[in-house]
């Protein structure tokens, strides 16, 4: 028979063990919540979600341009300049809030910086404005670059600020090119990047280059991902302690 301090320990004991089971399981659940999927639909066109359903899409194309429409449902929907393959916010699903240009905007709850940037490198004379969006998931920060043209500045960088996640045009001719994209990723200072709007099977008649220049040009020291899939989730523990991870998503 169990006296009554050896029951009060053995009490204590199973609180303790049920306290810690139910500590590790919400960690487990905080840890999946705190986590965001990345989706390359084509050319520049990113989704990101998050466990709980909210999603932004970043630069729609239009249904006839080569890739599959996304079928994501973004509650926000940003617009880096207005050109067809990046403004065509008529083939994306729902009712988003559509945010363009530079400045602070604030849509579905998520504070987003728009940074004023060209479309190339010639202030905007050749083909205008554009504007790089940075906005926080699941904790990290994520910056979408659109058709950006040129190195930044160290005022844009200011703006910009911390980016764990980049995504990056990397195909030239409208954007910049592999040699200078690995050249933004450093200027930014980001942790992982993805790269974007190079040419595909999906969309070969344009005079921009395949992935495949920018990875050549990826310097030795960084890690290469190839998932073999359309998506990739992230989270803060996914970061990596040094370097750069580059991560190549497939449109289909």
């Amino acid at each position: 028979m169990l006296t009554v301090p050896t029951f009060l320990t053995t009490c204590a004991v199973v609180v303790a063990l049920a306290a810690g089971l139910c500590a590790s399981a919400h960690a487990e659940q905080g840890k999946d919540a705190a986590a965001v999927t990345i989706r390359w639909w084509g050319q520049a066109c990113t989704s990101f979600t998050t466990p709980d359903g909210k999603c932004v899409l970043v630069d729609p194309f239009p249904a006839d341009f080569g890739y599959a429409s996304p079928t994501a449902e973004p509650q926000v929907c940003l617009v880096t300049h207005e050109h067809a393959d990046h403004n065509s916010v008529s083939n994306v699903k729902g009712k988003p809030e559509v945010v363009r240009g530079a400045g602070a905007h604030e849509a579905a709850g998520l504070v987003f910086a728009g940074v004023a940037t060209f479309h190339d490198d010639q202030q905007g004379a050749k083909r205008g404005p554009n504007t790089v969006y940075v906005w926080q998931m699941a904790g990290l920060r994520l910056a979408h670059l659109g058709d950006l043209g040129h190195l930044l500045t160290q005022e844009q960088l200011r703006e910009i600020g911390k980016v764990d996640v980049v995504l990056v045009p990397v195909g030239g001719f409208y954007t910049i090119d592999a040699k200078q994209a690995v050249e933004v990723i450093r200027q930014l200072s980001a942790k992982i990047a993805i790269p974007m709007h190079y040419k595909t099977k999906a969309l070969s008649r344009l005079p921009i280059a395949p992935r495949d220049d920018f990875l050549k040009a990826v310097p030795d020291d960084w890690a290469v991902e190839r998932p073999a899939a359309t998506s990739a989730t992230l989270s803060l523990a996914a970061l990596p302690a040094a370097g750069v991870k580059v991560i190549v998503l497939n449109y289909e």
